[in-house]
């Protein structure tokens, strides 16, 4: 599957190649002029497999877009217009404790816990919101230039997705943006970063429309390896194009991670493991 990926995000060179070549054919296809050999493609990171510990239930009607985990509750933040919310669920049972229902015109997005606030992001609003961690009540609002997708933080900065390479680090005070970096696999720009969890001093990055999640430095923005989740929710049970893998949650205390995706009835606790040899 990464392999895949870095193919669809070299396309553009290999057309573009392609489009060499073709001007270099003279009448019937016959070459004019020798061909160049394309260099060699940088080194994709290792990809990991996983094995599942535990399944919990979950909301099929939650479309998942953010997700963590904070002392034996999910917190959840679920999209589309008219089903937005911000969400206390239970873990073994899924039972929503507690709920708050954005403005039927905004798409939710992203959420993270930080300082006993909590902060949700919107898809093409422009808009964020700040929550107190107990009550759910809103205490400001904040906006920013580009789209919202996934957001986490390092203890000391908010960390921003916006569908593209790029993450930034805002200040959680002033909501302003401090630095950025850009997403990178040898060199070559990740796109389609959504939601996003930092574990163990790394980031992990959901990539939007596949089973695939990026670990990177919050340095540097370099990827060191993805976890291949491909297979971890039967195809009998996903009925449609978005109800894809979208959801990252680390217990930090007792070392789990928790995964799922927009409207699965299902939630898992993984490992990371080697991804098995093929045959």
């Amino acid at each position: 599957m990464a392999l895949m990926l870095r193919a669809i995000r070299r396309l553009g060179t290999a057309a573009l190649a392609g489009l060499v070549v073709l001007a270099a054919c003279g009448p019937g296809g016959a070459k004019s002029t020798t061909q160049q050999p394309l260099e060699p493609a940088p080194e994709t990171a290792p990809v990991y497999g996983f094995k599942i510990v535990k399944e919990y239930p979950h909301d099929p009607k939650g479309f998942t877009q953010g997700l963590v985990y904070l002392d034996g509750f999910l917190y959840e933040g679920t999209g589309q217009e008219g089903l937005s919310s911000l969400r206390k669920v239970e873990l073994e049972t899924g039972r929503v404790l507690k709920k708050v229902d954005l403005d039927s015109r905004l798409f939710g997005e992203g959420i993270a816990i930080l300082n006993d606030k909590v902060y949700q992001l919107t898809w093409r609003n422009q808009t964020g919101f700040v929550y107190d961690l107990a009550t759910f009540r809103k205490e400001r609002e904040f906006s920013y230039r580009t789209e919202g997708w996934g957001l986490t933080h390092d203890g000391a900065h908010l960390i921003m997705s916006d569908g593209t390479a790029t993450l930034y680090f805002l200040n959680p005070e002033s909501l302003r943006i401090e630095r950025q970096i850009i997403v990178t696999d040898g060199g070559i720009r990740q796109d389609y970063l959504n939601e996003l969890e930092m574990i163990n001093g790394e980031i992990w990055a959901n990539i939007w429309n596949s089973d695939m999640i990026a670990r990177l430095d919050p340095k540097s923005g370099k990827i060191n390896s993805y976890v291949d989740l491909t297979g971890i929710l039967a195809t009998k049970h996903r009925h449609g194009k978005e109800d894809v893998l979208n959801g990252i949650a680390y217990d930090k205390k007792n070392d789990r991670i928790f995964v799922t995706g927009k409207n699965w009835a299902r939630l898992f606790e993984i490992k990371v493991e080697p991804k098995p040899k093929a045959n």
